[in-house]
């Protein structure tokens, strides 16, 4: 069997930078690689529905903006599978059969669920459809039988509790689930992009994103008004790199050929930083060039998203083939956990036979 990517975002607003850099990017790179036999992308709103239960509406209409987001990236339903997750019967039936394997202490132990249920002030009210998600995302990634999932640094307790899953399933029924392996992005500030606020982590609901659909001005704006140094009040005061998100930003964006273009007197970010902590460097300076940068990428983005805006019947379309072709998969690899399970009744010609002849015997 070739190599598998499951991977996939919840749809509850527009996509933004952090995802571009932490996984949107590099699974352009994964899909052009030509490594994969197959890539699954996934709209996950029955997930997202977990704590958005009492406004779907919010789910619904933003499914077309991730997938405007994930054509616009260059993601191509050619090559990649993009798919609705509430589309697919199946993963629902594989994660009740799962809930057999894990207890409820330790999903309380998780520290991505522990972080997430406090974030959202759950506290004692938690949905048990938002408590087990740990368990649907099981369902996700091994329907597919992927062999790798990218994600961000945040989701590493959320692959290790599939990967227990797997391990014990195929402990208790025999070998029938595959057991995936984590990629997360090679550059380390990619891991978790904090938000423009200098917030540990860029979040729709606290407003400190850039998103990938904003257009130039909003972006300008954006960066202009980033968290620096607090300390580095003159040009001449010496400054600080380490929480300063215009430099967290350029490790996940420059590149060696940025400065050849927008900011020739330096060489290399090394020497940018350099002079920045050693004074003498004024942080609109910096923001102008990181301004530069970003807009430079998120131009492409925004024209092939403006393309795409034009026939959004058809981007529907892509979306519908892509869950008829994930719900295929997903239906082989329910078959064969069933299978597994002794739980095919009909389809098991062999146990239907000795059932008979232990009535004929009698």
């Amino acid at each position: 069997m070739g190599k598998i990517i499951l991977t996939g975002d919840r749809p509850t607003g527009r996509l933004h930078v952090g995802h571009y850099v932490g996984s949107l990017r590099r699974r352009v790179e994964l899909q052009n690689s030509g490594e994969y036999e197959k890539i699954f992308i996934m709209i996950a709103d029955a997930q997202a529905l977990t704590d958005n239960f009492e406004n779907p509406e919010k789910v619904r209409q933003n499914i077309i903006e991730v997938a405007l987001d994930y054509l616009s990236c260059g993601l191509d339903p050619a090559v990649s599978t993009l798919f609705i997750q509430s589309q697919i019967p199946e993963l629902t039936e594989l994660t009740f059969y799962y809930m057999n394997l894990v207890t409820v202490s330790r999903l309380q132990r998780n520290p991505t669920v522990k972080a997430e249920i406090q974030m959202r002030n759950f506290e004692a009210s938690i949905p048990v459809g938002f408590f087990t998600y740990p368990i649907s995302q099981a369902s996700d990634i091994t329907a597919f039988k992927a062999t790798t999932v990218p994600v961000g640094e945040d989701q590493l307790p959320m692959i290790e509790q599939t990967r227990e899953i797997v391990r014990k399933f195929n402990s208790i029924y025999g070998e029938a689930l595959v057991e995936p392996d984590v990629l997360l992005p090679e550059n380390e500030a990619c891991m978790r992009l904090p938000g423009i606020d200098g917030k540990a982590k860029m979040s729709k609901s606290l407003g400190n994103c850039i998103y990938l659909a904003d257009d130039p001005e909003d972006v300008r704006k954006k960066i202009m008004s980033m968290y620096t140094d607090p300390l580095h009040l003159m040009v001449s005061d010496p400054g600080h790199l380490e929480g300063n998100t215009v430099f967290t930003y350029l490790d996940a964006f420059c590149r060696p050929e940025h400065f050849e273009r927008y900011l020739p007197e330096y060489g290399n970010l090394d020497e940018l930083k350099a002079h920045y902590q050693r004074g003498g460097l004024g942080d609109v300076k910096v923001k102008k060039f990181l301004n530069k940068i970003m807009q430079e990428v998120l131009e492409p983005i925004r024209a092939r998203r403006k393309e795409y805006e034009k026939d959004i019947p058809a981007v529907y379309e892509i979306l519908k083939a892509g869950s008829e072709k994930a719900r295929e998969e997903a239906a082989r690899t329910l078959e064969d956990v069933k299978a597994a399970m002794r739980i095919n009744y009909f389809d098991d010609q062999e146990m239907i036979r000795a059932q008979a002849d232990r009535y004929e015997r009698n």
